[in-house]
């Protein structure tokens, strides 16, 4: 397993790379990368970080973008919002970044992309997922909007996980959501759709981050007769929910917002994980020679076998080559065009995720649509395909649809 401090050299030379590798006579384009890069939702942003330095590194080395490199400045938001705020004004003000790629909680995102907003510069969500996001300057009040997104939003996960409850004929569903922004507007989301369906849940409980007990909660849903669980966390609490179904030794499903899919929910559930279900929008398979080549050059430059957690991991590359393709149209790194150069992307971008055909339009900026996301599944420490017919159909690229938000 790779150290620590090997990681931090590896990095460290990595960013050197990216910088120096081939010499221009240019001026680098900056692009702000910020995320949780320690505590508790680290996984999520170094995933996310590492796998946008190879993005980087594989554009500079074609030529950058304009006769330009692409120099990406790193900032660890620490998962705070008010440090969110703080980062995102020293890549603006400071750094002078033609755009920022990042937000991996949705709180963050939410106290920090007004900075980007005001400024007329691009922010790019690529794991942030709180349905409000891409919603926050929208016409009347703002004639434009700087904020994007390559994530699957908690409205389309929401849908996602109660058809799927329902499909297999569960009748009493347990609602647990976290006390953060995320979690709440994800329970929200849940128990809007429900309704649409006629559905109440049996009971609605929350949990705080940091939580290692779930006993209270669970017995509750327990005695209210729930028959499958919907829970909206990160991996490690989520986690604590699966390990305190075994403790009581009560069997019922788990269907989970995306981040039962971190590693650290795989490391502290162990076992009792086999079977929780999430929605992805990408898997560690290699099916298609982009995805081959991307895990390949993942596991080789950090020394890993698997991405801590691979659906940051592949939104994160994806996201550079978005915005390069944008810089490249708008023939300039001024903020106003590389939002137009977004909203109406001619070049085909081949990303990990997907293949993106006009991702975005000036009145959607999710590139994501729910065709694209997948069921994953717990298996034994490794996430795979929870249904035969998607990992029959693993290489099929499919094509954005026509998106509600």
């Amino acid at each position: 397993m790779i150290t620590l401090k090997r990681r931090v050299l590896l990095g460290a030379l990595v960013c050197t790379t990216f910088a120096a590798f081939p010499a221009y006579a240019a001026d680098p384009i900056k692009i702000g990368v910020t995320g949780p890069y320690t505590g508790g939702s680290s996984a999520m942003g170094v995933s996310m970080r590492d796998a946008a330095r190879l993005a980087a590194a594989e554009i500079n080395k074609a030529g950058g973008v304009l006769g330009r490199p692409l120099l990406l400045v790193e900032r660890d938001d620490e998962a705070k919002n008010e440090v969110g705020a703080q980062v995102a004004q020293e890549l603006i003000n400071k750094e002078k970044v033609a755009a920022t790629i990042g937000f991996i909680n949705t709180g963050v995102a939410l106290a920090a992309q007004r900075f980007y907003q005001e400024a007329e510069i691009p922010v790019f969500n690529n794991v942030a997922t709180g349905t409000i996001i891409t919603n926050q300057f929208k016409e009347p009040d703002y004639d434009a909007n700087y904020v994007f997104r390559n994530s699957a939003y908690d409205v389309l996960q929401a849908g996602m996980m109660v058809d799927e409850a329902l499909a297999r004929n569960f009748k009493k569903i347990a609602l647990l959501a976290d006390s953060t922004n995320y979690g709440q507007l994800g329970r929200e989301d849940i128990e809007k759709y429900l309704a649409t369906k006629g559905v109440k849940p049996v009971v609605v409980e929350k949990f705080n981050i940091k939580d290692v007990d779930m006993t209270a909660q669970l017995l509750k849903a327990q005695q209210a007769g729930a028959d499958v669980i919907l829970a909206y966390g990160i991996g490690p609490e989520l986690a604590q929910i699966a390990n305190g179904m075994a403790k009581l030794g009560w069997k019922v499903p788990m269907i989970t917002s995306w981040p039962s899919s971190m590693q650290s929910f795989l490391d502290i559930a162990g076992a009792n994980g086999n079977g929780v279900m999430m929605p992805q929008t990408f898997i560690e398979d290699q099916t298609l020679p982009k995805r081959k080549s991307f895990l390949e050059n993942y596991y080789k430059t950090y020394g890993v076998s698997k991405i801590p957690t691979p659906v940051a991991g592949a939104q994160g590359y994806d996201s550079v080559y978005l915005l390069a393709a944008a810089i490249k149209q708008a023939g300039s790194t001024d903020g106003p065009k590389i939002r137009a150069a977004l909203e109406n992307l001619n070049e085909r971008v081949e990303g990990v995720v997907t293949t993106y055909e006009k991702p975005f339009t000036a009145k959607d900026h999710n590139a994501i649509t729910r065709n694209m996301v997948v069921f994953g599944k717990v298996q034994d420490g490794k996430i795979v395909y929870a249904k035969e017919e998607d990992a029959k159909n693993a290489g099929v690229v499919r094509v954005k649809e026509k998106s509600a938000n």
